[in-house]
């Protein structure tokens, strides 16, 4: 998707959709929950980034799951995967979760 917040001529990010997949197969909604990555894996340890490895989302390199930017998005702003649509573990979608608790101090 391309993200208001990124620098003009950026592509489109990548996002893992953390709603419920009620929410996103039902067709009322217009909305879905987005965490947007970012392959700027800085060193240290933040408590709202969760790495994924390559294999994980199927993006040619590792990146970094940014929870303190999560956004409600409109379905008609994903675009496609490249090399396919790819589930992350409902295991690492927990640890998101934990993480964007973190990022909103409670």
């Amino acid at each position: 998707m391309q993200s208001p917040n990124d620098p003009p001529g950026k592509g489109p990010r990548p996002v893992i959709v953390v709603s419920s997949e009620a929410r996103n197969i039902r067709d009322s909604a217009d909305t879905v929950l987005v965490v947007p990555l970012s392959t700027s894996i800085h060193k240290g340890d933040n408590p709202t980034h969760l790495l994924l490895l390559a294999g994980e989302t199927g993006l040619p390199a590792d990146s970094i799951a940014r929870a303190e930017d999560i956004a409600t998005v409109r379905k008609t702003q994903l675009i496609a995967p490249r090399m396919g649509l790819r589930i992350v573990s409902h295991r690492r979608i927990c640890e998101l979760s934990a993480m964007v608790k973190i990022a909103m101090g409670c």
